[in-house]
C-alpha cells in the first residue's frame, strides 16, 4: 500500500473518531465478530484499505470478496474479529470508503459494458472530478470497475482547456509554446476549425467538449480526409452518461470521459453486523 494511502487512511480514521469514541467506551472490554455485508448488486472495491482501517486498530479481517469481484445482496465482503471498541469506532469510516468506491468501480462497470457491446476499442476514463483528499481511492476505484484513470494530478501532462486558451494570446501559439517543451499533448476543443488546429500543431489527444455524437462523427470525417486522423487520439468529453453513452461510442472516437464516475457518486449499500 502506497504511504500516501496510508496516510489518508489515519486522517480519515482520526476525523471521524476524534478524540475517542465515546458510546463505545461504555461497552465491556472484549472481543467481538462482524461482518461487513452487501446490501445490493455490485462490484466491490477497497477492501485492502477497508481491511487496513481494521487492522490499524488491532482486529483481525478475513476478506472473502476481492476487489472487482461482483456481489448479490446479503453476501458477506469480510469479517473482522477484534475488541469491541476497535471494530465499531472503525466501522463508518470502513464502510463509507468501501461503498463509495464500490459504488464508484459499479457505475464504471455498468457504463464499460455498455461501450463493448457497440465498440469494444473505444477506453473509459475518469476526470479530476474527485472529492478533495479522495483521489487516489476514486481513481483506483474506476480502474477496478474497467476504466482509466487519466490525469492523477496537473503535472502528468499538458492539458490545454477553453480557459487555458481564453488567457493566451491563441490556441495556435500556446500548443507550439507548449509543444517545445513536452510530448505529450491534449486540448480541449469546442468547434471544428479548433480540432483541426490542434491536429495540425501535433496534439496527441483533441478532446471534443460538448459536441453531440453526429458533431464529433464530422469532425472525424475531415481529420480522415486531411489525412490526420491516425496522427491523434479522440476524445469525447461532457454530457455522456448511461442514456447516450452507446451513442458515443459509435461516433468514432478512442476515448470517453465521465466526470459523474466520481463526482456523483451513489455508494454501494453495505451494512457491518455484529454477530
Amino acid at each position: 500500500m502506497h504511504a500516501s494511502a496510508k496516510k489518508a487512511l489515519e486522517t480519515f480514521l482520526a476525523e471521524d473518531i476524534g478524540k475517542g469514541d465515546i458510546t463505545s467506551n461504555l461497552l465491556p472490554r472484549k472481543k467481538i465478530h462482524a461482518d461487513i455485508i452487501s446490501r445490493q448488486e455490485g462490484i466491490i472495491a477497497g477492501v485492502q484499505y477497508a481491511r487496513e482501517i481494521f487492522v490499524s486498530k488491532k482486529c483481525r479481517v478475513k476478506i472473502l470478496k476481492k476487489d472487482g469481484w461482483k456481489v448479490k445482496p446479503n453476501e458477506k465482503i469480510m469479517t473482522i474479529s477484534g475488541p469491541a471498541y476497535s471494530i465499531l469506532s472503525c466501522e463508518r469510516t470502513a464502510l463509507n470508503l468501501l461503498s463509495r468506491m464500490s459504488g464508484i468501480a459499479t457505475q464504471t462497470n455498468l457504463l464499460v459494458r455498455l461501450i463493448r457491446t457497440v465498440n469494444p476499442r473505444v477506453s473509459l476514463y475518469s476526470t479530476r472530478k474527485t472529492a478533495p483528499g479522495l483521489r487516489i481511492f476514486d481513481k483506483e476505484a474506476v480502474e477496478i470497475g474497467g476504466g482509466h484513470k487519466h490525469r492523477m494530478s496537473l503535472d502528468e501532462m499538458v492539458m490545454i482547456k477553453d480557459n487555458h486558451i481564453a488567457g493566451s494570446d491563441s490556441l495556435l501559439n500556446l500548443v507550439r509554446q507548449a509543444k517545445r517543451k513536452y510530448k505529450k499533448i491534449e486540448v480541449e476543443v469546442e468547434n471544428f476549425q479548433d480540432a483541426i488546429t490542434a491536429a495540425k500543431e501535433g496534439a496527441s489527444i483533441i478532446m471534443l467538449d460538448n459536441m453531440r455524437p453526429l458533431q464529433i462523427s464530422k469532425v472525424i470525417n475531415v481529420l480522415k480526409r486531411l489525412g490526420l486522423r491516425n496522427k491523434v487520439k479522440i476524445e469525447a468529453s461532457g454530457g455522456i452518461y448511461t442514456d447516450n453513452i452507446k451513442s458515443y461510442a459509435k461516433s468514432g472516437v478512442d476515448m470517453i470521459s465521465v466526470g459523474k464516475l466520481t463526482s456523483s457518486v451513489s455508494g454501494l449499500d453495505l451494512s457491518l453486523e455484529v454477530s
